[in-house]
């Protein structure tokens, strides 16, 4: 049987079209309460006549990392991409999300060189050339986001007309309808090309605003789950994971529960002489203000060291762990060169900033703070369309990591 390897893992060639869905801040309990109260009906199939479990995703809890995990099938060690923002030697802060800093090969490039179709879908643009890396646009490859889905061109694509394909207006990237545009897309072009292999990554702008349960939510998640129930009815096998979860970060009177490290550790150690970055800043921080359940932390100055400053925090509320490079990158697998030289992560109902000053949080006033990074978001859901395979089901009760998504859809679903 023809296969493909990669990262130490080989991949059949697919039966019939595969399509992994990721859905951005789909925590857990969003797909259990949908389930409880009837508005998913599909996902609930999936979860009681296919496969479901809970698995562990990448940690830091954040979009990034997570999807590179999912399409290389390799956790950031390999693939080198552990947030959106690291500190370089310059000291300058370096987005992370160009494709030139991804150091693995994706699943979708493998085996579009080896001859299939393949499809990606973003909501947001930031991840499209990361997603897309290495990928082939001249052979019948598609690569876009919903973000610039009017802006589409053949030879920067694969696809122009997308409106017109979709049926929709091109969606405002504040709305639910950002990530229902990637999945109406991914059934047009099934359809239509009935590709070998596609992925469909959403945002979690709905999740950060609303809770399970709340009737916004509970709209979105209807949405969806009609849309995955039409990508598993015209014969895909549907692999549905998320990047991460999302918890509530607000204090009891509703304002954000925030730790501003970064005037911390500048009270103690001086202006200037360490350098805090979140690695959840994106160009889109309406929805969380840059605050997140990880940071990073670099010594500049000479004064402050690593061991002084877990001294200084470690036992402060809220905090629920402040790691050593070297601690954090063995723990959760990460590449040392783009770490700073402390981790510092929050419990479940905090967020690290760094100063005040650099976190506009005008926007947060409408809804409560929900947001991710930390462990308690690294939790997520993993199902299947289709059972799977007796072998396949043994090792997921050893222990399941999200970034076997693929591998499980395309190797494990019973025949």
């Amino acid at each position: 049987m023809r296969t493909i390897e990669l990262n130490g893992i080989s991949y059949q060639w697919p039966r019939q079209p595969v399509v992994v869905v990721c859905v951005d801040g789909g925590d857990p309990v969003y797909f259990e309460r949908g389930r409880e109260d009837g508005i998913m009906p599909n996902l609930a199939r999936f979860m009681r006549e296919g496969f479901y479990a809970v698995a562990d995703g990448t940690v830091p809890s954040f979009t990034c990392p997570n999807n590179m995990s999912l399409i290389t099938g390799a956790p950031p060690a390999v693939h080198g991409i552990s947030g959106n923002f690291y500190l370089n030697d310059a000291g300058e802060a370096v987005v992370m999300t160009g494709p030139e800093l991804l150091r693995s090969k994706t699943i979708l490039a493998a085996f579009a060189d080896a001859g299939a179709r393949v499809v990606s879908i973003t909501a947001k643009d930031k991840l499209r050339k990361q997603l897309g890396k290495d990928l082939d646009l001249g052979r019948g490859n598609i690569s876009f986001s919903s973000e610039f889905a009017d802006r589409c061109t053949l030879q920067e694509n694969g696809i122009e007309n997308v409106l017109e394909l979709v049926g929709m207006p091109q969606p405002d990237m504040y709305s639910m309808d950002l990530s229902l545009f990637v999945l109406e897309a991914g059934i047009k072009l099934l359809e239509r090309d009935r590709p070998d292999l596609m992925v469909l990554s959403l945002t979690d702008y709905i999740q950060h605003k609303h809770a399970p349960g709340d009737p916004v939510a509970d709209e979105f998640y209807r949405r969806i789950d009609d849309k995955i129930g039409r990508l598993a009815e015209l014969g895909a096998v549907v692999g549905v994971t998320a990047d991460h979860g999302m918890n509530d970060k607000s204090k009891a009177d509703g304002t954000p529960n925030v730790i501003f490290l970064q005037d911390l550790l500048d009270a103690e150690f001086g202006a200037g002489d360490t350098r805090v970055i979140c690695p959840i800043t994106d160009a889109f921080v309406r929805h969380h203000g840059a605050l997140g359940g990880f940071v990073r932390v670099w010594c500049r100055g000479g004064k402050a060291t690593p061991a002084a400053i877990i001294a200084l925090i470690k036992d402060l509320p809220g905090i629920a762990m402040a790691l050593t490079k070297a601690e954090v990158c063995q723990r959760f697998d990460l590449p040392p060169d783009r770490e700073g030289d402390v981790a510092v992560i929050g419990d479940i109902g905090t967020v690290i900033g760094g100063a005040a000053a650099e976190h506009d949080l005008s926007n947060l006033s409408d809804a409560r703070l929900r947001s991710h990074g930390s462990t308690t978001e690294a939790r997520v859901p993993f199902l299947l369309s289709r059972p799977a395979s007796a072998d396949f089901s043994r090792r997921a009760a050893q222990g399941l990591k999200s970034h076997q998504i693929f591998e499980y859809a395309i190797n494990g679903v019973a025949a």
